[in-house]
């Protein structure tokens, strides 16, 4: 599901007024931050994730990472603050 620029930039808006909910530090991607950036987009379907104390290329290479393993979109990526979507599946 690739967003559209339309939709990114919406979502940008929206993303402007939040704070991170995800943390990465040092010990980089781990299966608990996966856990948490998962539970966090279930709730909010858009959300900040914040990535210090790493260089730019790994930190895109973890967004990436966290985008494919949890299954969500990147809208945008600003130093060290990526803004991530996944929308919320339908109830049954």
């Amino acid at each position: 599901m690739a967003l559209s620029s339309q939709q990114k930039q919406q979502f940008k808006a929206q993303a402007h007024s939040l704070n991170p909910v995800v943390f990465i530090g040092e010990k980089g991607l781990t299966e608990n931050v996966l856990i948490e950036v998962d539970h966090a987009l279930a709730a909010h379907e858009l959300i900040k994730v914040k990535i210090a104390g790493i260089e730019k290329e790994t930190r895109q290479a973890t967004t990436q990472e966290i985008c494919i393993k949890v299954k969500c979109e990147l809208v945008q990526m600003i130093g060290n603050i990526s803004v991530l979507y996944r929308k919320k599946p339908k109830k049954q």
